[in-house]
């Protein structure tokens, strides 16, 4: 009865968990209809509210922003809109890091994530999965010698965590891939590269 509860439990909670987390992407994209005049929105046309159609709507004004923002005309708006920005000291703050993030995140060139280490956090022995990312900034090194900037994540969220200094004598690298390392924090420890690459296995043969 207990294996049979267990089996069943790692059936249903995975899905369950997908659903749940695709019913929030879909609701929170079908926000975008309200962009629409009231009569051109699906409950008005249609009759009857159609979930989905706000991803529709959201891909178009993505490609549309994109497609703009590509020619001098889209460029100078945008210039002229961060430039207004940049003048109001809250906005500033919260616009400018989110773009620079996405920025670094998105862009095929950066250096996001380099490699994954060990490093001892929050003390010594006592280990933790951590990323290099950038070079630290001059002013870093000057102050502290040779660093090495660490982004520890947190379990079992790791897009929120800490940014250390750590020196570089006290980092270990690791022959993990970045998808491995993520893994096993999102599923605090449970599934290592090594099980996950004998269930991939398992499931071909």
């Amino acid at each position: 009865m207990r294996r049979w509860l267990i089996a069943g439990l790692l059936v249903w909670l995975p899905l369950v968990a997908t659903l749940l987390v695709l019913r929030l992407v879909v609701e929170l994209l079908d926000k975008s209809l309200v962009l629409l005049p009231p009569p051109w929105r699906p409950e008005n046309l249609l009759g009857v509210d159609v979930p989905g159609l706000g991803i529709v709507l959201s891909l178009i004004i993505v490609l549309g922003t994109g497609a703009t923002v590509a020619n001098i005309i889209g460029r100078r708006v945008v210039e002229v809109t961060e430039a207004a920005l940049e003048r109001i000291p809250l906005v500033r703050s919260v616009y400018g890091g989110v773009k620079k993030l996405t920025g670094a995140v998105m862009s095929g060139d950066s250096q996001t994530f380099r490699k994954v280490l060990l490093v001892q956090y929050p003390r010594r022995d006592c280990w933790t999965l951590a990323f290099q990312t950038a070079d630290p900034a001059r002013s870093v090194s000057d102050k502290a010698g040779d660093v090495v900037t660490v982004y520890v994540p947190t379990t079992p969220n790791p897009t929120s965590g800490f940014v250390v200094f750590l020196p570089r004598a006290d980092v270990q690298e690791l022959d993990m891939s970045i998808e491995d390392a993520l893994q096993l924090i999102m599923t605090l420890g449970v599934v290592t590269p090594e099980k996950a690459a004998l269930e991939a296995r398992a499931a071909k043969s």
